[in-house]
């Protein structure tokens, strides 16, 4: 993932048909020309984009957190001053809806992790590990400038503790049958966490 690709409506339609064609036929089964065909731009200008569908599909997780981002800060404005409730039931209903064995994000994610020999795709990786944990500290520490969360919690390593469990619940995600945590689960561990 050279630089960040803009938020046109070319890249977001090519974000879009990815993400349908993966949730009908799989990430593996997925193809640069299956996009192009379906979103009707040129090879030349997906390609302008991205360098291959590795790329495109960390893109997609990326562009997925910064939604996921842009909903925080939302329900943070929104919230009462000190109040941590609102914010923590997004991050909770999006950790639900974004390990589900279905979702979009948990078969990129699934599918790029059994790849991480390539060098590539594991700077990828490591990167999208990166840009995770830290938009997890920011949350945390803005939850602790608000006084929401006590100031004396380690928003780093709070963070890398959040980032495993979402882990673990992507693992579970793909491994479980049936519906893994609920939302409300999900909230009753973080905010107990962040007492």
């Amino acid at each position: 993932m050279n630089e960040p690709a803009s938020r046109t409506s070319s890249f977001q339609l090519i974000l879009d048909t990815a993400e349908q064609i993966i949730q009908e036929k799989g990430c593996r089964q997925t193809t640069m020309q299956d996009i192009i065909d379906r979103s009707g731009l040129s090879k030349g200008a997906i390609y302008h984009y991205v360098s291959g569908k590795d790329e495109l599909f960390g893109l997609i997780l990326k562009a997925k957190m910064d939604r996921m981002n842009e909903s925080f800060k939302q329900s943070v404005s929104e919230a009462p001053k000190g109040e941590a409730t609102p914010p923590i039931r997004m991050i909770s209903e999006a950790i639900q809806r974004n390990t589900d064995r279905n979702a979009v994000t948990n078969k990129i994610f699934t599918y790029l992790l059994s790849q991480i020999d390539n060098p590539k795709i594991e700077a990828m990786m490591n990167e999208l590990h990166r840009f995770n944990l830290e938009l997890s500290r920011r949350w945390i520490e803005t939850g602790q400038q608000a006084g929401a969360i006590p100031g004396e919690i380690d928003a780093a390593k709070m963070a890398g503790l959040f980032i495993v469990f979402s882990y673990g619940m992507r693992t579970l995600g793909t491994l479980e049958q049936e519906d893994g945590l609920a939302s409300a689960d999900i909230f009753s561990l973080i905010s107990k966490a962040l007492r």
